[in-house]
């Protein structure tokens, strides 16, 4: 045997998500023995006598039988558990009725003198250039895929360039538009996709070494439903490796605002694209920071939609439980328009609810109560100035902030291993095949160990970090209604918002509120109750047009 784990363990818990098979490589179905029970259970943190793991032998045997014989069961990625994560808390009344989506008055926009301007247009004024025919789908295309191929190479943003379709959608677009079949701001508009999202006739490769050649014959959701917008995907961007951080297998994934570093992940090429100019917007997703995070790094602006808002039919899984997608944008109206299309129902992934969004910009923000999370303001962290400013100008916009505590009765970082042991059990057969060695990052903090380790996790205790996230999630509702709020700012990173929100799946918005001492960007997050999209858009909306950091650009020479 390539590899041997201690089936020992594997039969103690009596887990399908501990199922790694390690015996002795001459004898792999050697019975299982009372001392062999003993050093298990001293693992998990548990003590039992002679007597108890004598008894449990018979069991322990027959659970690796179980273990075997369910390992020949043919368990694609796609296939998800019989168990749905369901973050609605107890009492939640989900918002019924239809959707409204109002957008900005579209300003008069023209075509620039200088067409290398188009790069950093926002969705919107792209979509009324081509809306007016100023400029065709074709024209827009193939500007954004040259900025794509001459780019590329120092950023390291895509993995495959989808121009032929591009090409055809694009012409498809401008025909449409001349008959007068005109979609919607995203008709005719060049976007990417983070490559975890499969496209029929494109390799979908996940980043990883072990699947860089795979092909999967089905469209995502996303794209069929941006496909019906009339969106041309022109790229499928990078992805760090099984959606963590920057690095793939073609190399790490670079930062415009400054290219020696990386672009933060996993939705790294997204990102780095959008932030580049290189493409209008793009698709991310998110199971712990992976829109947030780029985004962030990139002065971008990244939707995180609720969890069960958007189909994952199509989408690598990692965390059946935590995954979600949304857009990365230049603007919090960009994102609007985007998610606007993507989500809902698709009868696949059936965890995804059907709740109306609505949207419209804000006026003011004069008298509206918007919290913040007092505790992590207060605190000592690099981007705190920034911040600090940013409560500012929304105090100046008329906006009431009022003091909120993130609920502390369940610790998010000690049961956020759940989502190790989902990914685990995602890649279950790229371990137990010895696989997971072809993977470009080795070292302790990555797949490849966290995959091993989290075989470990009992299944109790897998159940046990659950029924704790449902009081978490119980507990944040709570807090919610007790400081009479919809909205709430907290600091990106500091104070344990984002773990805990991904979490509990609440939506949020991130966007750049400035820069740090390194001059890349800073950002400021946005988030609201499950199902507020709407709402926190329209909030960080307000906030985004008092301010210009959006507008900035990285000079890419």
């Amino acid at each position: 045997m390539k590899k041997t784990v201690l089936t020992l363990l594997t039969a103690c818990t009596g887990s399908f998500l501990l199922g790694a098979f390690i015996s002795a490589p001459d004898d792999p179905k050697k019975p299982l023995t009372a001392d062999m029970a003993d050093v298990a259970a001293r693992l998990f943190g548990l003590e039992f006598s002679p007597a108890e793991r004598d008894s449990m032998l018979d069991n322990l045997n027959d659970f690796r039988t179980d273990y075997d014989a369910l390992r020949k069961i043919d368990l694609p990625n796609e296939v998800s558990p019989a168990l749905y994560f369901n973050p609605l808390p107890a009492g939640f009344k989900l918002a019924t009725g239809p959707s409204s989506f109002k957008a900005s008055v579209a300003a008069k926009v023209t075509l620039p003198t200088n067409r290398d301007e188009l790069a950093f247009y926002t969705v919107a004024q792209l979509g009324e250039l081509i809306r007016t025919r100023q400029i065709s789908s074709v024209e827009l295309t193939q500007f954004f895929l040259n900025r794509l191929k001459t780019y590329n190479p120092k950023l390291l943003c895509v993995i495959t360039l989808t121009e032929e379709l591009a090409l055809q959608q694009a012409k498809q677009a401008d025909a449409e538009i001349k008959a007068g079949k005109y979609r919607g701001p995203l008709h005719g508009i060049p976007y990417g996709a983070k490559d975890l999202l499969a496209k029929k006739g494109y390799k979908t490769t996940w980043g990883s070494v072990p699947y860089k050649d795979q092909t999967i014959n089905s469209d995502a959701t996303v794209i069929q439903k941006l496909e019906t917008a009339g969106a041309v995907l022109c790229a499928k961007t990078s992805v760090g490796e099984l959606a963590w951080g920057d690095v793939w297998f073609g190399g790490m994934t670079r930062n415009p605002w400054k290219p020696e570093t990386g672009s933060s992940g996993s939705s790294a090429g997204t990102a780095s694209a959008v932030s580049a100019g290189l493409l209008p917007f793009g698709i991310g997703t998110e199971t712990l920071g992976s829109i947030v995070s780029p985004s962030t790094i990139c002065g971008t602006t990244g939707l995180r939609p609720t969890f069960g808002r958007v189909s994952r039919h199509g989408a690598m899984a990692l965390s059946w439980s935590m995954d979600k997608i949304g857009p990365i944008t230049r603007s919090v109206e960009d994102c609007a328009l985007v998610f606007n299309a993507i989500y809902g129902p698709d009868g696949n992934d059936l965890t995804v609810m059907a709740a109306p969004f609505r949207y419209a910009p804000m006026a003011s923000l004069k008298g509206m109560r918007i919290g913040y999370v007092k505790k992590a303001f207060d605190s000592n962290y690099p981007t705190k100035a920034n911040d600090s400013l940013t409560l500012q100008t929304l105090r100046k916009l008329g906006a009431e902030l009022v003091p909120f505590d993130l609920p502390t009765g369940v610790p998010a970082n000690r049961i956020s291993f759940v989502l190790g042991v989902e990914a685990a059990a995602s890649f279950d057969e790229l371990t137990r095949s010895g696989r997971d060695d072809q993977m470009v990052r080795q070292i302790k903090n990555a797949w490849p160990n966290e995959f091993r380790s989290s075989r470990f996790v009992p299944a109790v205790e897998y159940v046990q970090a659950n029924r704790a996230r449902t009081k978490l999630i119980n507990e944040m509702n709570k807090q919610l209604k007790d400081a009479k709020i919809d909205v709430y700012v907290s600091p990106t990173y500091a104070g344990g918002n984002l773990t805990l929100t991904n979490l509990t799946g609440n939506p949020c918005v991130v966007l750049p509120n400035g820069f740090n001492k390194q001059n890349t960007p800073s950002s400021i997050t946005f988030m609201g109750q499950l199902f507020e999209e709407g709402k926190v858009l329209a909030v960080a909306k307000a906030y985004q047009d008092a301010t210009e950091w959006h507008k900035k650009h990285p000079n890419l020479k």
